[in-house]
């Protein structure tokens, strides 16, 4: 009967030598990225690989900027910027045709996805809120 180390040695070469397979593949990958002069697809990305190997195809690019998303919708936006002018949920629900209930629906889950707890802090983490750049 085998140990349990006999078995564990016998495994370790076979994981150090694919190990190293991929650590050769990704240097040899990215020194074709660096010598490949590929076109850009749309304005701010760049190709730098597109090789196809047994049936896979990897595409490398690069893009200028990270597309950045809102965490707060539109609407929550709007509601954002009603409460950083002082208004109470009785007017912004007036304003928008919405019941109280729901602006204050509206107000949890912004509170929850920004992390805070109060009015005044919601404004503040909306104003430092990166802008979607389109």
């Amino acid at each position: 009967m085998r140990s349990k180390s006999a078995r564990h040695d016998s495994i370790e070469p076979d994981r150090e030598s694919r190990s190293s397979g991929l650590t050769e593949l990704a240097a040899e990958l990215m020194r074709r990225a660096r010598e490949a002069s590929l076109p850009a697809v749309d304005q701010g990305t760049e190709v730098l690989m597109d090789l196809e190997s047994d049936g896979v195809r990897c595409v490398l690019v690069r893009t200028s900027a990270a597309h950045v998303v809102p965490l707060l919708s539109p609407r929550e936006q709007e509601i954002a910027r009603m409460i950083a002018r002082g208004l109470p949920n009785k007017t912004i629900a007036a304003v928008l045709e919405i019941s109280t209930w729901t602006v204050g629906t509206y107000l949890r889950r912004m509170f929850a996805k920004l992390h805070v707890s109060s009015r005044a802090a919601l404004v503040a983490q909306f104003l430092h809120e990166p802008k979607d750049p389109r």
